[in-house]
């Protein structure tokens, strides 16, 4: 195990709902919450070879929560930090860009030269899918719900940007891929736009579920019509092979620039 010092903690959706008491397993109190962070290696248990004192690193779980000075993780949970990044930046690189690299490339089999739309690209896995489909090739088109997220999607790199609070965006979309649809589409709200990736869908493309708040009414025959997909994705069902195939992908995007997580606005954690 590693004991790391933080400097930064990010925050999930799942921990609001957690905090707010809406989250379907509620854990037993007192709680730390939070799995996200960065910071520095205070110490390292007898078996750990992976890391050292010192190092920077960032976390994808922890075994004792991140909203901490101080928090326990599994090694195996814990990935250097590149010097291009500082710790805010790094903290959210666990739940954002690892997410998104698992919908895209473990889930979905998206291949450069692929259209690929994300559905809420302004958020924090929706920019990171947007930056990691056009380092690896594919044609991005993103929406999002005002003109800063829209702009945020742009400075991502989406080729096209569309609003999705426009009444006919999804005719925009249809547009830009010539009448064919995307042929991957990443939700981050299926249970307001499953329906209409159904529509947009190429035939023969795969719509990977991200996130959903509730449930949605749909016309399976539309999955016959075009032999589509619909699959889940879920970042807790990574092996450990996968992982390690992740984190070596975060750090070459790294290295070579094109990993820039958004400039969160930061709050200094202190007791209230």
């Amino acid at each position: 195990q590693v004991l790391i010092k933080l400097s930064a903690a990010s925050v999930s959706p799942v921990e609001t709902y957690i905090r707010s008491g809406s989250y379907a397993r509620l854990p037993e109190l007192p709680f730390t919450p939070g799995n996200y962070g960065a910071g520095i290696i205070h110490a390292i248990g007898d078996e750990v070879t992976k890391h050292k004192v010192g190092d920077h690193v960032y976390t994808l779980s922890t075994l004792t929560g991140s909203y901490a000075e101080y928090t326990v993780c599994e090694e195996d949970n814990v990935f250097l930090l590149h010097s291009s990044l500082g710790f805010s930046e790094g903290a959210n690189v666990g739940i954002t860009y690892f997410t998104a690299y698992r919908a895209l490339c473990h889930r979905l089999g998206a291949k450069p030269g692929e259209t690929v739309l994300v559905h809420g690209a302004s958020g924090g896995v929706g920019t990171a899918a947007v930056q990691i489909a056009r380092a690896y090739g594919m044609h991005v088109i993103g929406t999002a719900g005002s003109s800063k997220g829209e702009e945020l999607v742009r400075q991502a790199g989406a080729h096209h940007v569309f609003n999705h609070r426009e009444l006919n965006y999804t005719q925009g979309i249809l547009e830009a891929t010539d009448g064919q649809g995307p042929d991957v589409i990443l939700e981050m709200l299926a249970n307001v736009n499953l329906a209409k990736d159904l529509d947009l869908v190429s035939n023969g493309g795969r719509i990977g579920v991200i996130g959903s708040r509730g449930s949605i009414e749909i016309n399976p025959r539309l999955t016959m019509a075009k032999e589509c997909s619909i699959v889940g994705v879920m970042l807790l069902k990574v092996n450990k092979d996968e992982l390690k195939e992740m984190s070596a992908a975060m750090h070459a995007g790294m290295e070579a620039g094109w990993l820039r997580p958004s400039d969160c606005p930061g709050k200094p954690c202190t007791n209230q």
